[in-house]
């Protein structure tokens, strides 16, 4: 098996700023989950704006290691595009917090922990599956990854409908109607974002094994 050091150079630097990104990813969901958790309007959104702001910064350090290290083939491609998909991930859990936020009064006792819990789940194996990139891993253990990652994407995406066919079908407030289908539709994106993040991470492992 080609060693995946080559995909970095002689330097562990991408290895550590990408996992930098993907755990800023993580606390990022875990802020938004608390959030959920609570009334609109009753809580900062500063603790999820610096979450993003950190992770734009670490991309923009993978940027400025890419021009100073020699890098073959498609490599920088490579890097740049798991860079890109972990970023997009506190990017997309911002927008949600600043939806929730200005529904305030307007979403009490919606209970959001369902599609949390499985935001929860697929970040999480992306962070498994970013860390284990500076252990060589083998392809068949990224694809056992990547097929739970899939499975949180499917389910995810059939809760999404249960609850679409809840707000058309029922008796609800249209305006209530169309806050939820937003925030719906924007925590289902943060799943098929780490599931993009997920594909990404396959396709690097499937070259250079």
């Amino acid at each position: 098996m080609i060693s995946l050091q080559k995909l970095f150079g002689k330097t562990d630097v991408f290895y550590d700023l990408l996992e930098r990104s993907a755990k800023e990813a993580q606390n990022s969901v875990h802020l938004l989950k608390n959030l959920l958790s609570k009334p609109a309007g009753s809580q900062s959104l500063d603790s999820l704006k610096e979450a993003r702001r950190k992770d734009k910064a670490i991309t923009q350090e993978i940027d400025e290691a890419l021009c100073k290290t020699f890098v073959t083939d498609l490599e920088r491609e490579d890097v740049e595009a798991l860079s890109n998909a972990l970023y997009k991930i506190p990017k997309t859990v911002e927008k949600i917090a600043e939806r929730y936020e200005i529904c305030a009064g307007k979403l009490d006792g919606v209970d959001f922990s369902k599609q949390m819990a499985f935001t929860e789940s697929a970040v999480n194996i992306v962070v498994s599956m970013v860390s284990e990139l500076r252990q060589k891993m083998h392809l068949e253990k990224m694809k056992e990854h990547n097929a739970r990652l899939q499975k949180v994407e499917g389910d995810a995406d059939k809760l999404v409908l249960a609850l679409l066919k809840d707000l058309y079908q029922g008796n609800h407030d249209p305006v209530r109607v169309i806050m939820l289908r937003d925030l719906y539709d924007l925590l289902e994106k943060v799943v098929d974002r780490c599931r993009d993040a997920g594909n990404v991470l396959s396709h690097i492992v499937l070259k250079y094994t």
